[in-house]
């Protein structure tokens, strides 16, 4: 049988069918040909050991990556990221635990996939906590029907998988949008091509037309707040300048030490000034 392995580690690639193919050929290892790897790799770091390990079980990985399909990724690739996950497991092993090594490597090897998922389903990450990785690979399972949830449906779900309720309706919000081209790219002239943002989140801030109409407006603006001072007695306006419009603001208690007066009393000409100078703006309008 080890023969027959050594024979077999060269796997085609570039047809993923031919690939399948021969990982199912391989033989598969007896318990005793798994320890005796396993000891081999871990007391004397053999890589031939190493190698034999995880080329006998990657049968479990196709089957596994098989599994991701409905994510609507390349199968290649959940085969790749999920012989990662077996070569770390690999690694990993201790023979002493007592189990084979399918059943240690399924979780490194579903972890890996996951990750990989998770990064490429969407352009923009729908899942970014704990919680919300939970419920990425649980909701669609979880889900009786087609259409949203009823609210029974979300408290039952909230309760099996540990989660808030807000926290479900907000992953099947996600799962029901999709990612969207900005300028349509790709598309056929149709109702998506012209609903792309693009048509409809220009940026013209930076448009002459559009940068004109901005000073002009805050110039505008300028002199109508200067007009207001204008009619503002001495001290009002010292105080509005002092307390408003210097680079160094100055308090109500400097200012009071500056006029002989309370704090109060410069705190009421303050507000007695803005009163006039928001009327007299609002009237030039």
């Amino acid at each position: 049988m080890g023969k027959d392995l050594a024979l077999s580690m060269m796997l085609p690639t570039g047809d993923i069918d031919s690939y399948i193919s021969a990982a199912y050929q391989l033989p598969m290892l007896t318990l005793e040909e798994e320890r005796s790897l396993a000891f081999r790799l871990r007391d004397e770091n053999d890589l031939e050991a190493a190698k034999r390990l995880v080329m006998s079980h990657l049968r479990f990985v196709i089957r596994i990556a098989r599994g991701y399909s409905g994510y609507g990724l390349p199968l290649p690739d959940l085969i790749q990221e999920g012989s990662v996950g077996l070569m770390k497991a690999v690694r990993r092993f201790d023979p002493d635990m007592g189990v084979r090594l399918v059943s240690f490597a399924v979780h490194w090897i579903k972890a890996e996939i996951n990750e990989y998922v998770l990064r490429n389903w969407r352009i923009v990450k729908v899942a970014t906590t704990k919680a919300q990785r939970k419920l990425f690979f649980n909701l669609r399972s979880s889900k009786k029907r087609l259409g949203w949830f009823t609210h029974e449906e979300v408290q039952c779900v909230a309760a099996d998988l540990g989660v808030k309720p807000e926290t479900v309706l907000e992953m099947e919000s996600r799962l029901n949008n999709f990612d969207v081209a900005f300028d349509g790219a790709g598309e056929d002239e149709d109702e998506r091509t012209a609903a792309a943002p693009a048509n409809y989140l220009a940026d013209v801030r930076m448009e002459p037309a559009a940068a004109l109409e901005r000073d002009n407006s805050e110039q505008d603006h300028k002199d109508k707040l200067l007009s207001a001072l204008d009619q503002l007695d001495p001290r009002s306006r010292d105080i509005l300048e002092s307390r408003w419009l210097s680079e160094k603001k100055i308090t109500l208690h400097e200012l009071a030490s500056r006029y002989g007066v309370s704090a109060e009393r410069i705190r009421q000409v303050e507000k007695r000034a803005m009163q006039k100078v928001r009327a007299h703006m609002e009237e030039n309008e």
